[in-house]
């Protein structure tokens, strides 16, 4: 294991359990897989790493407010900056919303090639296109 690289993380959605839908959409394309599931939930792994979503029965359902106190955004690296483009180019007919779109895809500053994206249920994701190789 690589120290400091992501074990996992839990999110907790209204729909955990959906096959469809901006989340099981957007992990599939990152190469993720569905590794189990449950009643309230499923795990999608990469490697050692994973993503579990839960609606067990202590969840409030309920809208993320990402500007409370708690997780504002999930980074995940998507690839190359082609790779980025195509996520953020189909990403609305699978349930996201480009945040920050007069700045994409440098919205976290001009040497920094990404896509903010919205789920319907207020949770960011940014997807982070690897730097360009010396020869490119």
């Amino acid at each position: 294991m690589k120290r400091g690289h992501l074990h996992h993380l839990e999110l907790w959605r209204d729909d955990a359990t959906a096959t469809e839908g901006p989340w099981p959409w957007l992990l599939q394309q990152l190469g993720y897989s569905c590794t189990d599931t449950w009643a309230t939930g499923c795990t999608w792994s990469l490697e050692e790493a994973y993503v579990v979503l839960e609606s067990g029965t202590d969840h409030v359902r309920g809208r993320s407010e990402r500007l409370r106190s708690g997780m504002n955004h999930l980074a995940l690296w998507a690839g190359s900056r082609a790779d980025v483009d195509t996520l953020t180019n189909e990403a609305p007919q699978h349930g996201w919303r480009l945040l920050f779109a007069d700045l994409h895809p440098h919205a976290g500053g001009p040497q920094h090639y990404a896509a903010f994206l919205e789920d319907d249920a207020g949770f960011e994701v940014e997807l982070v296109a690897e730097e360009p190789s010396a020869s490119a």
